[in-house]
């Protein structure tokens, strides 16, 4: 087998801002495992990542004579494996829009800019990529399917002990050891409900499938889980979510609403919390675009909430439909909050907004990561060091 790299498109990079700030394309989740663990699933090996300069201490490269770079925004399935596995050297592989699928090669130079003599094939079939934001939580549900159905090939759910809890069409319930569940309603009928590793399922929970929640994480008393949502690992989650995305490590442990939105890792978002996903007057919402550096169509009428890494929002903030949150923002506050706030803002629609000192938000994050006995690397410090640097234009605009 070649050696994997996923590599960033960087045109989709830039809309998939402001979660690329932290992490490659493929360290986004969306269904069950982020875009990486599905390729090493599927393909049983490990990967490396081609991404940008100030990530690769956290995601390294590792190249050999033959390797074969995936588009990191490449969803897998067994037709493009398939595909893949019987790739030729020193030839790219596109689709009909003439994306870069993968490309395999000797090369331990390629890049997505290089130009290379090499030999071009045409993907015949469906592919998805993940190109925009709201493109993680749209896609959320199908993926979660997928990756369900893999994980039931070649294993078998932990059996459902409490006596209270009750399953609609139990077959599509994966249960993972040490996950403690109590007086709850789990509904599989409208897709797969898969339950992690020592995770809880407080008393009153309701959840509806597709749903899918990772290692350690809990969701509260009473909670209201809609179908097309997922929780990543050591997550705390309360109140209403539906059709969203929480990348991990984050907590929405109280009421409130969140709906067709998009988390990344170590958010809090305070008590009473809610983000709009539906505009009054029924038009398509528009969101900021990192590439543009202007408000972009979506086509989508539901659409709402993507808070970068490392922010948090005070009790009761209020999000329009389509807001956008940088990386370590801290924002609260009456009034409904700007669509868009810039990485390392401190402050709220009615008071204003300040800069948040860098040294002020690694402190605070590094608390925040230790609080979960992780240590916070010099690599993490860096990298937030150097999204402050790349965002302070679009705080002094």
């Amino acid at each position: 087998m070649p050696n994997i790299i996923l590599f960033d498109d960087p045109l989709f990079r830039r809309q998939l801002l402001p979660f690329t700030y932290t992490r490659p394309v493929a360290a986004i989740r969306c269904g069950i495992h982020t875009l990486s663990e599905k390729w090493e699933k599927w393909l049983s090996t490990t990967i490396s990542y081609q991404t940008e300069s100030s990530l690769r201490a956290q995601f390294p490269l590792v190249t050999t004579n033959d390797n074969l770079f995936i588009n990191g925004s490449l969803c897998p399935d067994s037709h493009l494996v398939e595909v893949l596995s019987e790739l030729p050297s020193e030839t790219v592989l596109c689709n009909g829009d003439e994306e870069i699928l993968a490309v395999r090669t000797s090369s331990a130079n390629w890049t997505p800019d290089s130009v290379f003599s090499l030999k071009k094939k045409e993907f015949s079939g469906n592919n998805l990529l993940i190109r925009q934001i709201w493109d993680i939580f749209i896609n959320n549900g199908n993926q979660i399917t997928s990756d369900f159905d893999q994980i039931i090939l070649s294993r078998k759910s932990e059996p459902i002990t409490d006596p209270y809890t009750r399953c609609y069409q139990r077959d599509r319930i994966f249960i993972e050891p040490g996950a403690n569940i109590k007086a709850a309603i789990l509904n599989a009928e409208n897709g797969p409900i898969y339950i992690g590793k020592n995770t809880v399922i407080q008393e009153g929970a309701s959840i509806q499938g597709p749903f899918a929640i990772g290692e350690g994480s809990a969701v509260a008393q009473n909670a209201k889980i809609r179908i097309n949502t997922s929780i990543g690992p050591f997550c705390k989650i309360g109140g209403e979510v539906s059709g969203s995305v929480i990348f991990g490590y984050s907590n929405k442990d109280h009421e409130g609403y969140l709906g067709n939105s998009v988390l990344g890792e170590w958010c809090n978002l305070g008590a009473n919390t809610n983000n709009s996903n539906f505009k009054n007057d029924h038009t398509q919402v528009k969101l900021h675009n990192y590439a543009t550096n202007d408000l972009e169509n979506t086509g989508l009428t539901k659409c709402g909430l993507f808070m970068g890494d490392y922010s948090k929002a005070g009790i009761s903030t209020m999000f329009n439909t389509g807001t956008v949150v940088g990386v370590s923002v801290n924002v609260f506050g009456a009034g409904f909050q700007p669509k868009h706030i810039p990485s390392f803002s401190w402050g709220g629609n009615a008071e204003g907004f300040s800069e948040y000192r860098l040294e002020k938000a690694i402190a605070v994050a590094a608390d925040t990561v230790g609080r979960r006995q992780i240590v916070f690397t010099e690599s993490h410090k860096d990298v937030m060091t150097n999204v402050f640097d790349q965002t302070k234009p679009q705080r002094h605009s």
